[in-house]
C-alpha cells in the first residue's frame, strides 16, 4: 500500500516529452522494481492480505506504465498479464458458486443440492465398482488373452497327430503364415489387426508376467481345454533355426517359462520364419502410419533383444541390397529430419519457474515436500500438482471457509445447517475437478509430440542394429554404398545438438532445453552414439568427433553442467545423463592407438581439466533421493558416475599433463574431501595392457569390481608364489587355471560377510592354528617331565613358587598396563606354571587337552568357511585334502585327551606341515621316491644273495652274543590287592620286587636261510664295517679264510660303501635340487613379470622402473579383477577391448596377455629410434650446409683464376710487336685459345 501511494503522490516520471535523458535512466529502475514486485507475488509464504497488496502494487506499476508509455520487456509483461487473468478467473467462478448458493430459495436449494448429492453419490459409487471389478478382471483378461501367445509358441498341439496340418505346423507353417499374412494386411488397409498381430508377436518375446493366483487358475482351465493337458512341452524349434550358437548369459539367456526355451533360441525361430524380412517390408510401406511404423520398430527391438547376431545378421543380408537398403535407411532419415524440424518449431524455453526455483533452494523443507507430493502424484494416475494449481486450491479453500462462516452467521435453522455446507462442499469439489482436469491438459501440454517421441523407440533399434559391436551394421548405418547416402550417425549427433538447443546460444543453459519429459530421449541418443562407436568403429570415431555441429560440446557440457531445474527434483535422470555422457567420450577415444582426427585434443579443449575432475569429486559426495526407492531401484549410483568421469580424466591425462597432476591427491593443495574422494577412486581403479589380433598392445583402464574386495591375503599369496611356469617360461597359464577357484572364492566370502560370527571366525584361521600348536608343545613338555604322573603335587619350593606367583602378577600387569603379544605369551606361560603346581601336571594335561580339541574344531570351521565347503558338492569335499589332514589332527586330540596323552606326541608332527624348510626336508626323500625304492630293492636283493652264501659256506660262522631277560621275583607278604594302579595310565613296580641280572650266552644265528637273512640284514646294514663285524672271526690256517676276507670285504664295499651312499647321494642330490630350485625360484619372482615375463635388467636405464612396470602396468590382480568384470558385467554393456577379452577367455585362449611386451618400452624405443633419425636428419642438413659453401667458395676461386689468365693474355699483348704477317697468326691464335678457355670454363660449370 505505501508503494501504491508513492506512485500516486509523487510521480517518478515527469513527462517524457519534455526529459527524455530523466526517462532514459530511470526506465531500468522502474523495470526492475516491477520485475521484483512479481517475484515477491510468487512467493509461498505470504499470506492472503499480503499476496493482495502486492497485487494492487503490480496493478498500480502496470497502470503507471501503460499511461505513461513506459517501455516494458515482452516476457515480464505478459507474466504480469497471465497472473491479473488467473486472479480474475478463480475470483469470477468461486463468487458466482458462493451467489448461487446465497440468492436461491433455501428450501429449493437444499432439496436441488441433496438431490444432486444423491446423483453423485451414486455416479461416484458406480465409479467404484468400475475401479474395483477392473481391478480384479484386468489380470483375468491378461491372463486369458496370454493363452494365445501359448497357442503360437505350439500351434501344433490343435491338431490331432500325424495330420499334415500338424507336421505343417511342427515346421513353423503357422508362424510363417501368419508373418506373411501381417505384410498382407498393410496393403489392404487392415491396420488395427495388424498391429495386434505385431504386439502378439512382441509378446512371445516378452518376460512371463504375474497374473495372481486366480489368472494363473485360468490360464491353466484354458490351456487345458484347448490342448487337453498340462503342463505343456516344450516348443518345437525348426532344424536350422536350432543350429545357432547358444547363448549362455546376458538378456539372450533369459529362459522364458512358457515357451521352455531362451530368449534367444525364440527370436531365431522367428527370424528363421521370415521376422526380420517382415520388419525390413513394414519399415518401408508403413512410414506414413505412424501407429503400425511405431509396432514394427517395437518388434524389431524386440526381435534383437540382446544384440542377437543370427538377427543382425539376416537383416544384414537384406539391406545389402541397394534399393531396399536406401528405401529402408531413407525412412529413419526422413524421421529425423521431421523430428529435427520439429524440436526448431516447438522449443520453448520457459524461464518463469527461476525464481520459484531460486525460492526452493532458499527452503529445504519446501523441496522435501516436493518429493513426497511427486511421489502421491506419480502414484495416483499421473496427475501433477504445480504451483499455479496448488495456489488455485489455496484460494478455493480460503473461500470455501469464509463462504462457510458467513453462512453459520448469516442462517438460522437446521436447514441451513444441513444443506448449506453439503452446497458447498459440492461446489468445491466441481472446483477442485476443474483444476485437476487443467492440470492434466497442462501435462499433455508438455508432453513431446508424435514426431519427436517416435524417435526413442527408433534409436533404441538403431542401437540394438550394432549391439556386440557389429562392425557391418555400424560402418551401414554411416555409409550404404548407394547412390544417395543416409549417414544416420550424423542425422542422430544433429538431433542432439538441435534437442539440446546448442544451435540458438551457449551450452550453459543446457538446464533450460533438458526437462523431465525430453531427458529420456536424450539418453537414448547418447546411448546410440556410444554403440555406433564402441568396438572400435574408427570411422564412427571420428565422424562423430569432426562433424560440423558442437557434438562433443554438447556431450561435454552435460558432463560439466548442471541441469537445473531437472536436477533439483530428478537427480537420478540428471546423474544417468552424466554417466551415458562420459561413456560416449570414452567410447569416442576407445582403442585409438594412433589418434590422427586429435580427438582427445578436441575433447579437452572444450573442457577445464579443473572442473572436470571437481565433477567427479563432486559426484562421490552426492546423496540419493532415498525417500523415492521404487525410483532408486534401477537408478545409477552417484559413484559409479564419478567413477566414469575419473576413467575418462585418466584417459585424457595421457595428452594433457595438468589432468595427471589434478588426479593425484595432494592434501597440500586439496581439500580433505577432494583428496578423500580421488583416493577412492585410486584405489578402485585398475589399468592393463592386453595385446590386440595384430599383436598391437593396447592399455584398458576399468572399474574394479566390489566382489574382488573379497579375495582373501592368503589366496592371493598362494597363488603368486605357488604358480608354476609353463614350457615357455609363463606363469599366466597356471594363473589362468586358478581364476575359476579364485572367482568362486570371491563369491563364497561374500556370502560369508552376511554371517558375521562365521566371518570373524574364519578371518582368524592363522591365529587358531598357532595357538593349537603352541598348547600341543606346552602339553608334550608337561608328559615328557612329569610322566608317569603321581597322585602328589610336585615339590616346588617356597622360592620357586613364589617366583612363579611374581612372574604371574608381572606378566597379568604388564597386560593391563601395556597389552602386546609377548606380554600375553609370558602370562599365558606364567598360568600355566602356576596350575602345574597349585593343581598337578595330570589336571594341567587334561586342561590343555581340552583347550586343543575347542580351537582345533574353531579352526576346522574356519577353514571349511574360507574355502566354501558348504557350497561344494559332497565329493569334492571327501577328496579334499587339506579338510580330511584337519579332520584327522582333531580325532587324534580326542584320542589324546580320552585315551592316551601320548596321542599328543604325534601332533608335533605338524611342525612338518607348518615349516616350508622341514616340507623341503620331506620332499627330498618323497620327490625321488621311486628311485630311492629301486635302490633299496637292489639293496636287499644284494644281501640276500649274501645270506645264501654265507648260509652254505659260512653258517658256523654265525655266532651272536645273546643276554636272557633279568629275572624278578616279588615277596607275597604284600596283599597286592589292596595297592591300586599309580595311574590311570600304567602301574608302577612293587617296591619289594627284587630283580636278577640275566645271564650272557652265545647263539647261533644261521640255523635257516631265513634267520640267515635276518641277521645279515639287521646286524650287517646297522655296523659300520659290514656283516663281517658281527662274524667269528676265522683263524688265517682256516681253508676258508680267503673266501671269508673276501666275503666280508665284497660287502663292505657292495652294500655298505656303493649301495646305502647311493641312497644317501640321491637324497642329498634331490634336496639340494629343491635348494637351487627354490633360490631360482625366488629369483624369477623377484626379478622377473609375472605377466609378460620381461626381466628387471630390461628397465635398466629407463624411464619406467621394474617396480612400476610390476605394480601399476602388468600387475597381475588387475587382469583377475578385469576377468571378473567381464564375468559379473551385462555382455551388451561390454566395451570394444571387453568384448574381445571375453570372447578370447570364453575360448580359454591366452594370446590376449602380452609376452615379453610393454606400451612404455615400446614408446621409449619408438623414442630412441626417432631421435636417431633426428640426429641423422640433423647431420645430413649440416652436410648439406657445408657442401654448399664449399660449392660457392669453388665457385667463386674458378671466377679469380679466370680473371687473372685474361690479365696475363692482355699484359702479353701489350708487350709484344708482332710484324704484320705473324700479327694476323697470332691474332687468330689468340681467338683460338679464347674460344678453348671458353670451352674449358663452360664444361667446368657443367
Amino acid at each position: 500500500m505505501e508503494a501504491k501511494e508513492y506512485w500516486s503522490d509523487k510521480p517518478f516520471f515527469t513527462s517524457p516529452k519534455k526529459d527524455t535523458d530523466h526517462y532514459a535512466t530511470r526506465q531500468p529502475i522502474f523495470v526492475q522494481l516491477l520485475g521484483a514486485a512479481f517475484r515477491v507475488s510468487q512467493c509461498s509464504w505470504l499470506t492472503v492480505d499480503q499476496r493482495v497488496n502486492v497485487e494492487n502494487c503490480i496493478r498500480t506499476l502496470s497502470e503507471v506504465a501503460k499511461s505513461r508509455g513506459i517501455a516494458i520487456p515482452s516476457d515480464l509483461d505478459i507474466q504480469v498479464t497471465a497472473m491479473f487473468n488467473k486472479a480474475a478467473m478463480i475470483s469470477r467462478q468461486t463468487t458466482s458458486k458462493w451467489m448461487q448458493v446465497a440468492r436461491g430459495p433455501k428450501r429449493e436449494i437444499s432439496s436441488a443440492t441433496l438431490h444432486m448429492k444423491m446423483d453423485r453419490t451414486i455416479i461416484e459409487g458406480l465409479q467404484d465398482i468400475v475401479s474395483v471389478l477392473e481391478d480384479h478382471l484386468k489380470p483375468l483378461v491378461q491372463a486369458e488373452l496370454s493363452v494365445l501367445v501359448d497357442i503360437l509358441y505350439r500351434p501344433e498341439l490343435l491338431f490331432p497327430v500325424g495330420t499334415e496340418a500338424r507336421r505343417k505346423c511342427e515346421s513353423g507353417g503357422f508362424i510363417s503364415r501368419l508373418i506373411t499374412h501381417t505384410a498382407r494386411l498393410l496393403e489392404e488397409k487392415h491396420d488395427s489387426l495388424c498391429a495386434k498381430i505385431l504386439q502378439t508377436l512382441r509378446e512371445m518375446m516378452a518376460v512371463d508376467p504375474e497374473y495372481g493366483e486366480k489368472g494363473d487358475s485360468l490360464r491353466i482351465s484354458l490351456l487345458v481345454r484347448y490342448f487337453e493337458k498340462f503342463p505343456l512341452p516344450p516348443m518345437q524349434m525348426s532344424a536350422t533355426s536350432n543350429t545357432s550358437i547358444p547363448v549362455s548369459h546376458g538378456p539372450g539367456a533369459k529362459f522364458l517359462k512358457r515357451a521352455q526355451l531362451t530368449l534367444h533360441a525364440i527370436q531365431c525361430h522367428l527370424d528363421y520364419q521370415g521376422a526380420s524380412k517382415l520388419i525390413v517390408d513394414l519399415v518401408i510401406k508403413s512410414s506414413n502410419n505412424t501407429k503400425i511404423f511405431a509396432e514394427v520398430v517395437e518388434l524389431g527391438s524386440a526381435l534383437l533383444e540382446g544384440g542377437n547376431m543370427d538377427i543382425q545378421k539376416s537383416l544384414y543380408e537384406q539391406l545389402s541390397s541397394g534399393e531396399v537398403s536406401q528405401s529402408f535407411f531413407k525412412v529413419f532419415h526422413v524421421k529425423m529430419n521431421e523430428a529435427q524440424t520439429e524440436i526448431k518449431s516447438t522449443v520453448v524455453v520457459n524461464t518463469s519457474d527461476i525464481p520459484a526455483r531460486t525460492q526452493e533452494e532458499k527452503d529445504p523443507n519446501k523441496v522435501d515436500i516436493e518429493k513426497v507430493v511427486r511421489k502421491r502424484t506419480k502414484c495416483s494416475g499421473g496427475v501433477v500438482l504445480t504451483e499455479d494449481l496448488r495456489e488455485e486450491l489455496d484460494n478455493a479453500a480460503m473461500a470455501t471457509q469464509q463462504a462457510y462462516l458467513s453462512s453459520r452467521v448469516g442462517t438460522v435453522g437446521d436447514d441451513v445447517s444441513l444443506f448449506g455446507l453439503p452446497s458447498i462442499t459440492t461446489n468445491l469439489e466441481d472446483l477442485l475437478a476443474e483444476k485437476v482436469d487443467r492440470a492434466k491438459e497442462k501435462e499433455e501440454e508438455n508432453r513431446l509430440s508424435p514426431k519427436i517421441a517416435i524417435m526413442k523407440p527408433i534409436l533404441r533399434f538403431l542401437q540394438l542394429l550394432c549391439e556386440n559391436h557389429n562392425r557391418r551394421m555400424q560402418n551401414l548405418l554411416r555409409d550404404q554404398h548407394n547412390k544417395t547416402k543416409y549417414n544416420l550417425v550424423s542425422e542422430t549427433l544433429i538431433l542432439l545438438d538441435v534437442i539440446c538447443g546448442s544451435t540458438t546460444g551457449g551450452l550453459g543453459l543446457l538446464g533450460l532445453y533438458i526437462n523431465e519429459n525430453n531427458v529420456l530421449l536424450i539418453n537414448q541418443i547418447l546411448e546410440t552414439l556410444t554403440e555406433y562407436c564402441q568396438g572400435p568403429c574408427y570411422e564412427n570415431q571420428a565422424c562423430i568427433a569432426t562433424h560440423e555441429s558442437n557434438g562433443l560440446g554438447i556431450i561435454t557440457a552435460l558432463i560439466l553442467n548442471d541441469i537445473n531445474p531437472l536436477g533439483k527434483n530428478r537427480m537420478d535422470l540428471v546423474l544417468e545423463l552424466k554417466n551415458n555422457a562420459s561413456k560416449l567420450l570414452l567410447a569416442i577415444m576407445e582403442s585409438r592407438t594412433s589418434d590422427n582426427e586429435n580427438i582427445a585434443e578436441k575433447i579437452i579443449y572444450n573442457m577445464n581439466p579443473r572442473q572436470l575432475v571437481e565433477v567427479a569429486c563432486k559426484a562421490y559426495y552426492q546423496e540419493t533421493l532415498d525417500e523415492d526407492e521404487e525410483m532408486n531401484e534401477d537408478a545409477v549410483s552417484p559413484k559409479v558416475v564419478g567413477h566414469n568421469i575419473y576413467i575418462l580424466c585418466h584417459q585424457l591425462a595421457l595428452y594433457n599433463k595438468e589432468i595427471g597432476i589434478l588426479l593425484k591427491p595432494n592434501s597440500e593443495i586439496m581439500d580433505l574431501k577432494t583428496c578423500d574422494a580421488l583416493r577412492y577412486y585410486y584405489n578402485h581403479t585398475a589399468q592393463i595392457e592386453i595385446a590386440r589380433q595384430d599383436r598391437s598392445l593396447e592399455q584398458i583402464v576399468f572399474p574394479i569390481p566390489e566382489i574382488c574386495e573379497y579375495l582373501t591375503e592368503e589366496t592371493k599369496i598362494r597363488v603368486f608364489r605357488d604358480s608354476e611356469r609353463d614350457a615357455q617360461g609363463s606363469k599366466v597359464s597356471d594363473f589362468f587355471n586358478k581364476i575359476d577357484d579364485m572367482f568362486a572364492e570371491m563369491n563364497w566370502q561374500k556370502k560369508l560377510r552376511s554371517n558375521p560370527a562365521l566371518y570373524w571366525v574364519s578371518r582368524h584361521m592363522s591365529l587358531w592354528s598357532y595357538i593349537i600348536f603352541v598348547i600341543n608343545v606346552f602339553v608334550n613338555c608337561i608328559v615328557a617331565t612329569f610322566f608317569p604322573f603321581s597322585d602328589s603335587l610336585p615339590n616346588a619350593g617356597p622360592h620357586l613358587s613364589g617366583l612363579i606367583w611374581a612372574f604371574l602378577l608381572i606378566s597379568a600387569a604388564i597386560v593391563i598396563t601395556v597389552p602386546s603379544s609377548i606380554a600375553i605369551k609370558c602370562l599365558i606361560m606364567a598360568s600355566i606354571l602356576r596350575m602345574i603346581v597349585s593343581l598337578g601336571p595330570e589336571f594341567a594335561v587334561s586342561f590343555l587337552g581340552v583347550s586343543i580339541v575347542f580351537f582345533k574344531g574353531i579352526h576346522l570351521v574356519s577353514i571349511m568357511g574360507n574355502m566354501g565347503t558348504f557350497n561344494k558338492p559332497i565329493k569334492q569335499i571327501l577328496f579334499n585334502a587339506e579338510l580330511a589332514y584337519n579332520i584327522g589332527y582333531l580325532i587324534l586330540c580326542i584320542t589324546g585327551l580320552f585315551i592316551h596323552p601320548f596321542f599328543f606326541s604325534i601332533l608335533l608332527f605338524d611342525v612338518v606341515y607348518r615349516e616350508e624348510t622341514l616340507l623341503n626336508v620331506m620332499k627330498s626323500v618323497t620327490r625321488n621316491g621311486r628311485s630311492i625304492l629301486l635302490t633299496a630293492v637292489f639293496a636287499i636283493i644284494l644281501v640276500y644273495s649274501f645270506s645264501i652264501v654265507g648260509f652254505i659256506f659260512f653258517r658256523d660262522d654265525f655266532v651272536m652274543d645273546t643276554e636272557n631277560l633279568p629275572s624278578v621275583d616279588c615277596s607275597s607278604t604284600h596283599n597286592s590287592d589292596s595297592e591300586e594302579p599309580h595311574d590311570k595310565y600304567s602301574k608302577k613296580f612293587n617296591e619289594n620286587c627284587i630283580s636278577t641280572e640275566g645271564t650272557e650266552g652265545k647263539e647261533r644265528a644261521c640255523e635257516s636261510l631265513f634267520m640267515c637273512i635276518v641277521t645279515t640284514m639287521n646286524q650287517g646294514l646297522r655296523n659300520g664295517g659290514g656283516i663281517g663285524d658281527v662274524l667269528r672271526s676265522p683263524s688265517s690256517s682256516e681253508t676258508l679264510y680267503p673266501a671269508r676276507v673276501i666275503y666280508d670285504m665284497l660287502f663292505f664295499f657292495v652294500v655298505i660303501i656303493i649301495v646305502l651312499n647311493l641312497i644317501f647321494g640321491v637324497i642329498i642330490d634331490t634336496f639340494a635340487d629343491l635348494r637351487s630350485e627354490k633360490q631360482q625360484k625366488e629369483e624369477i619372482i623377484k626379478n622377473s613379470c609375472f605377466i609378460c615375463g620381461l626381466e628387471r635388467k630390461a628397465f635398466d636405464n629407463k624411464h619406467v622402473t621394474f617396480e612400476d612396470h610390476f605394480h601399476f602396468e602388468h600387475n597381475m590382480w588387475h587382469y583377475l579383477y578385469f576377468i571378473v568384470l567381464i564375468k559379473v558385467k551385462d555382455p551388451t554393456e561390454f566395451t570394444g577391448p571387453e568384448s574381445y577379452v571375453h570372447e578370447m577367455v570364453k575360448h580359454r585362449c591366452l594370446e590376449w596377455f602380452p609376452r615379453l611386451k610393454a606400451i612404455s618400452l615400446a614408446v621409449e624405443d619408438v623414442d630412441g629410434e626417432q631421435n636417431e633419425w633426428r640426429s641423422l636428419h640433423n647431420q645430413l642438413e649440416a652436410t648439406q650446409g657445408l657442401v654448399q659453401i664449399l660449392s660457392s667458395q669453388l665457385t667463386e676461386l674458378r671466377d679469380q683464376m679466370t680473371e687473372q689468365r685474361k690479365q696475363k693474355q692482355r699484359m702479353g699483348l701489350l708487350n709484344t710487336t708482332p710484324s704484320l704477317l705473324n700479327l694476323g697468326n697470332g691474332v687468330l691464335q689468340q681467338q683460338q685459345q679464347h674460344y678453348q678457355q671458353n670451352q674449358a670454363l663452360s664444361n667446368d660449370r657443367n
